[in-house]
């Protein structure tokens, strides 16, 4: 296991730093100027070369790119053109607070998924499993984006009991906590859905299994059959979607944090994207896919660890 961690790890590095060039590459080829961006567009094409050269981008874009890979890996990402201040402060201040939301919304989706599925799919086709099929198919069908405006046509506008936006300032009227009840929520029902059918799904698998139906009839009760032989079983396959969530708990809520105004990491790089602010792209781009890579070494771990067949 430890040999392939380091396997994975060596892959990682050279993945971000293929990563970092291409995305490099798409900002030096996409239209337009930085500097004219900047500057608007009743600047002068003196003043656009003035501030070209001043902030060193007349010079070879591969000198530029090996220049910024140095600074970068001692953790100096440059300068936003557009939040005026260190990429490092910025990013890390926002991936804080997406953090912070993906933390609160994974201990309720983990919970939640795996309690339903568990006991939907011990009696198959029963009442309660219907019912959380219809409940999860619901969930998994609806878009982020309209789950949030029918929540807030609810708790806002009929019943004004939650904030319409989540700035995270206590000056805004609402309490911090009630500011994350809505993208709580929104996040919980759409990811939920997806997990609660994949727990459900592979619970069935299990209880049609040879060896559930002999514990069976060796006089074990039901519930010990399910909590010894059944739910570990079950819980191999979930586990790694469990925690490839995780990528889209970091990374995937840009809807969420737009809808919400919620000054998080997703809203940060749609920002940045259409400001072309090069230096926070590429920052933004680096701790997205360690994000996602990271997530698929601890779920690969964790698959082996669950089923030791896999180890060999």
């Amino acid at each position: 296991m430890l040999r392939y961690s380091a396997k994975q790890l060596l892959n990682m590095a050279l993945t971000l730093f293929a990563v970092s060039f291409l995305v490099f590459a798409l900002n030096e080829l996409s239209p337009g100027d930085v500097t004219r961006k900047i500057l608007g567009p009743y600047a002068s094409q003196s003043q656009v070369d003035h501030l070209t050269r001043e902030m060193g981008l007349d010079r070879p874009a591969i000198v530029r790119y090996f220049e910024y890979m140095g600074r970068a890996l001692t953790g100096d990402f440059g300068d936003s053109i557009y939040y005026r201040q260190p990429v490092s402060t910025l990013i890390w201040d926002r991936l804080g607070n997406t953090l912070l939301l993906a933390a609160i919304s994974f201990a309720v989706i983990v919970p939640l998924s795996v309690l339903l599925g568990v006991l939907a799919g011990m009696r198959e086709r029963g009442w309660f499993d219907r019912a959380v099929s219809v409940f999860s198919s619901m969930c998994a069908s609806i878009p982020e984006f309209a789950m949030g405006v029918f929540l807030l046509g609810i708790f806002v506008v009929w019943l004004g009991v939650l904030p319409g936006t989540s700035p995270l300032r206590a000056d805004s009227g609402w309490a911090i906590w009630m500011q994350f009840v809505l993208p709580v929520l929104v996040v919980t029902f759409y990811d939920a859905g997806y997990l609660i059918a994949m727990v459900r799904s592979s619970m069935v698998e299990v209880m049609r299994q040879p060896y559930i139906r002999t514990a069976l009839l060796k006089g074990n009760s039901f519930r010990n059959v399910v909590a010894k032989h059944a739910l570990r079983n079950a819980l191999i396959t979930p586990f790694t979607v469990i925690l490839l969530q995780l990528n889209y708990l970091v990374s995937g809520l840009v809807v969420v944090e737009t809808l919400f105004a919620y000054p998080g990491f997703g809203r940060l790089m749609l920002e940045a994207a259409l400001a072309k602010d090069i230096a926070v792209l590429e920052a933004g781009t680096l701790i997205a896919v360690s994000v996602t890579m990271l997530t698929q070494l601890f779920g690969d771990l964790g698959y082996m660890a669950l089923d030791p067949r896999i180890r060999v």
